[in-house]
């Protein structure tokens, strides 16, 4: 029997949304960040069946079911875990390895070796640049001020006009069709070998788990193509990549910068500023947006000046706004690109652009205000409509009403008459349609939760968060073994485990307990719950402390209890007391 990798199945979970999915065998309704359905596991008349974008889950409030999108697929099909991967891979059109010796499983041996060939090719472009030969390299990253730090974190290389790829990789092993796969050599008809990047400075391109998919290689003079980057190959869809994610990915705020370049993805990292990724040379997909989403709730658009008002440019915005991210777009005067700002002006002044960054609607009517002249009555008509086409977007009355001053005073233009062309459009909208009223999304009433089981689960919460220091916090002062519910007993043995082991990326945190129903059951309630707990030292301690507390009360309240019952002994009751005298100190110490 075929066994798909781990891999495998994380592009597989990738390639297929978990709203899309849900909503093809569930009507979903978006409440906040997660949308919500009736439950199709069990019978019910308010929505409790919760589904997180975010987080890539669903979770019943009401009868407990919960998992990922291949866990759904397996409920709702009543299928197994290898034909739910089938199911999920045929949709996103992603070809599955066969019996070893089919064409399928050629392919993917294949796509294997190019993942080989691209980490290897990274590394001889890496050191060419430390060589005496790569003098015009060296000089063009003097030039633009990289670090050496940078230098090894984003693997930035030099090719040079040897044609030495193609020798390179022969002596490692690969054979002539594996190197032509791979896109970095090219053969003449006359049979010679000429690699793909010649005199240029290379960026390899890695996708989010750090596996070298791509190049982009930049000219060190003023010659044109300025860019050559990979064709799209066995392992590289430009529409699915993007540059930094890997890095970005772990920083820790919940947002986005968004650039267009290598350059100012790499200068801005260099800088400390840790959460900036770039699109490979296309405009926003839906595919990069999701991919963005899953690691923030914010992005901020720095592009260059000349592209930002661009139609493809906006709606790639709109793509990010639609799966419910606070789009920002940052200004910037006096340089053409972020690399330039942060090198003229500093991190500081960048950082003030970041939080100065205007919002989705506030850009788009300066985009539309640049496209017209205000003192032709024609034009300003056009403009009102187009503004009040904007506006009608805004779901929010009471932001809607904020932009509605606003742009009333700034373009002296009468809100009113704004206001009213909003309401034709939602009447011409509405008409013929019958107006359904939102639904209230009302979870199922659960029995009381004992605090101890809440703070158990609060516990989790901080365990899922991935960070080694939280770990290393809780571990020290709570043992596994003092957890009351058995499944969070479970939960957080495994979890140690994994944090032990130094693997502390839990993004699939699932996939650990794929035979077991009820640590999934559970670990999706506690992620689908409103609790957001700081990952500063103090709120972590204070959560930690208060489970301890809660422990020792209730320990003590015992001892108290058999003290006063008679039928203790002497010898039993002085330790009672010694172990009660030991709790109270405890107990003070904990602020």
């Amino acid at each position: 029997m075929v066994r798909y990798s781990e891999e495998l199945i994380e592009d597989i979970r990738a390639n297929n949304d978990i709203v899309d999915v849900i909503s093809q065998y569930v009507t979903l309704k978006r409440s906040g960040r997660s949308y919500f359905g009736l439950c199709p596991f069990h019978k019910e008349k308010t929505p409790s069946f919760s589904v997180s974008v975010d987080k890539q889950i669903f979770h019943c409030f009401g009868c407990g079911a919960g998992g990922n999108v291949i866990h759904f697929i397996q409920k709702i099909e009543n299928i197994d875990f290898k034909e739910s991967i089938e199911l999920l891979a045929e949709r996103a059109g992603i070809v599955l390895p066969t019996e070893t010796g089919s064409s399928d499983d050629k392919k993917q041996r294949l796509k294997e070796k190019i993942y080989d060939i691209n980490q290897q090719v990274a590394m001889f472009y890496h050191e060419n640049l430390y060589k005496p030969t790569a003098k015009l390299g060296q000089e063009y990253v003097k030039k633009r001020k990289l670090d050496n730090k940078a230098l090894k974190n984003f693997l930035i290389g030099y090719a040079d006009s040897n044609n030495s790829v193609y020798k390179f990789l022969k002596e490692k092993g690969f054979t002539e069709e594996e190197i032509l796969e791979s896109r970095l050599v090219n053969k003449t008809e006359k049979g010679v070998f000429i690699d793909r990047y010649r005199n240029r400075l290379i960026f390899p391109i890695q996708d989010v788990r750090g596996r070298v998919v791509a190049f982009g290689g930049r000219v060190l003079d003023n010659s044109l193509p300025k860019y050559i980057n990979s064709p799209e190959n066995l392992v590289y869809n430009k529409s699915r990549t993007l540059y930094g994610l890997n890095v970005a990915k772990n920083s820790k705020k919940r947002e986005m910068i968004m650039v267009e370049g290598y350059m100012d993805t790499v200068s801005l990292h260099q800088r400390g500023i840790d959460n900036v990724v770039a699109s490979c040379g296309t405009a926003l997909t839906e595919a990069q947006g999701r991919m963005l989403k899953k690691y923030c709730d914010k992005v901020i658009i720095s592009y260059d000046s000349d592209t930002a008002g661009q139609n493809a440019t906006l709606r790639g915005l709109e793509i990010l706004k639609n799966l419910g991210c606070d789009v920002r777009i940052l200004q910037m005067e006096g340089a053409k690109d972020p690399d330039e700002f942060v090198i003229k002006y500093g991190t500081g002044k960048f950082n003030l652009l970041i939080e100065k960054a205007i919002s989705l609607i506030e850009f788009r009517v300066k985009v539309l205000k640049n496209n017209v002249n205000l003192d032709n009555a024609n034009d300003k008509i056009k403009f009102l409509k187009e503004i009040a086409k904007i506006l009608s977007t805004v779901d929010n009355k009471i932001e809607q009403e904020i932009y509605l001053v606003q742009i009333a005073e700034t373009y002296n233009i009468s809100k009113e008459a704004i206001y009213a062309e909003i309401n034709k459009l939602n009447y011409n909208k509405n008409v013929g349609q019958k107006v359904l009223e939102r639904p209230k999304v009302v979870k199922k009433v659960e029995k009381k939760i004992e605090p101890s089981n809440k703070r158990e689960e609060l516990i989790i919460l901080l365990l899922l968060n991935g960070q080694m220091e939280i770990f290393n916090q809780i571990k020290q002062k709570i043992s596994p073994q003092e957890f009351k519910v058995e499944v969070n007993k479970r939960i957080v043995e495994t979890l140690y485990k994994k944090y032990e082991e130094e693997k502390q990326d839990i993004t699939n945190v699932l996939d650990l307990f794929s035979e077991d129903e009820e640590a999934i059951s559970m670990l999706t309630k506690i992620m689908s719950s409103n609790d957001e707990i700081k990952n500063d030292k103090k709120a972590v301690d204070d959560v930690i402390n208060s489970y301890i507390k809660e422990k020792l009360t209730n320990r003590k309240n015992e001892i108290i209890y058999d003290l006063n019952n008679s039928n203790v002994s002497n010898f039993d009751s002085k330790e009672l007391e010694n172990e009660l005298h030991d709790i109270i100190i405890k107990l003070a110490q904990i602020k």
